[in-house]
Parts: C-alpha cells; sequence; structure tokens
C-alpha cells in the first residue's frame, strides 16, 4: 500500500491550500485516506458465491453423493474465505462498483465530519484520496455545485490520480489545490471580512 505522505509533503500541500484561498472566499481541505472501507465482507461474498458454484458440477457429473457435496462445498468456503481475508487480497477481489460506492460515501462522511458545510458562503470543497482504491472524489458545497460543473472538478481528480500513478501524490495534489483555487477565484473571490473557516493541515487518516 502506498506510505502516507511526510511532514515536508504535507506542509508543501498546506502551504498550496493557504496560497490558493488568498484569492477566493472558498475553502479548501484535502484528506488522504489509506483506504475507505476495510472491505471485511467482500471475501465472504466471493467464498460464498465459489461454494455454491462448486457444488453445482460434482451434483450433475459425478456420482458423489450429497453429503460429500456438501462437505467438499465447506471446504471450498472456508479455504477460499481465509485466502481473501488479508487486506491485500481484498483489496485485488473488490468490485469496482462497490470501491466506487465505498470512496463516495467515505468522502461525504469526511466532508460532514470535518464541518466543511458549515463555511458560512456554503463554498468548501474537500478533496477526498483513497490511496488503496486509486480513486479520488472532490465534494464541493451547495453554493459552489451550483456554478462549477463536475466535469472541472473530474478534471483535477484526474491529475491527482495521474500523479500517484508517478508515484508523486504530493505533487499532484499541489497542482490540484493550485487548480481548484483558480477555479474557485473565478467564481467566488474574496470579499470583504473573508476569515479563513477551515483549518489549512493535511488531513491524513
Amino acid at each position: 500500500m502506498t506510505p502516507s505522505l511526510n511532514a515536508e509533503e504535507a506542509g508543501r500541500i498546506s502551504q498550496a491550500i493557504e496560497q490558493a484561498e488568498t484569492n477566493t472566499s472558498g475553502e479548501l481541505f484535502v484528506v488522504v485516506a489509506r483506504q475507505a472501507d476495510d472491505y471485511r465482507l467482500v471475501p465472504v461474498l466471493w467464498a460464498a458465491l465459489a461454494a455454491l458454484i462448486v457444488a453445482w458440477p460434482l451434483h450433475l457429473f459425478t456420482t458423489w453423493g450429497m453429503g460429500l457435496i456438501l462437505t467438499i462445498q465447506g471446504f471450498v468456503f472456508v479455504l477460499l474465505a481465509a485466502a481473501l481475508y488479508p487486506l491485500k487480497a481484498r483489496l485485488r477481489v473488490i468490485p469496482p462498483a462497490l470501491a466506487e460506492d465505498e470512496v463516495e460515501r467515505a468522502a461525504y462522511e469526511q466532508f460532514l465530519s470535518h464541518g466543511i458545510h458549515l463555511t458560512e458562503a456554503r463554498t468548501g470543497v474537500l478533496i477526498y484520496v483513497a490511496l488503496a482504491e486509486h480513486r479520488v472524489e472532490i465534494v464541493a458545497d451547495t453554493g459552489i455545485a451550483a456554478k462549477v460543473e463536475q466535469p472541472e472538478w473530474d478534471a483535477i481528480a484526474a491529475e491527482i490520480v495521474t500523479a500517484a500513478k508517478s508515484r508523486d501524490l504530493a505533487s499532484g495534489l499541489v497542482q490540484a489545490v493550485k487548480h481548484s483555487g483558480e477555479l474557485l477565484a473565478r467564481h467566488f473571490p474574496p470579499s470583504a471580512g473573508d476569515r479563513n473557516e477551515l483549518p489549512n493541515k493535511l488531513v491524513q487518516i
């Protein structure tokens, strides 16, 4: 699994957030998670499916008794569930749709838990990176979502994914923060009385 960002890299991202927010009334928040979920039920589901399938050819094409078939079915379930239980194995067999849903769920959970939805003008933006799933979710509050189209956020998310594949996640996040700030500045320039409503530090979980 990709290691967490070190102190120097985290500092660069924090500085990028601070710099980006000087040109906008929007608020940026970055969370990097090792994984969005532990997927503990995934090995059980795959093992149950394999055990269900293996019983049919044994029943149809052998003369073995039902007791023996059920025993084999049980062994298949236990062995496959055990083989897939280690985290690295689990992460390789996650259905893509499930991973996408879990990353989206985790991102919204972080959005709410850090109070990003509580900014005065509803101009908070969360950049959420799930390392294990190799996915990025950008959540913009209602004030921003009404003015910024989703493809613009998708392009920024793609920048992060590309950088992560090149093993330079920190630089990808710095650039993503910079471009997010430029996007926000076009729609939400700074105004009198602006204050920093969210911490500029990177959160790693």
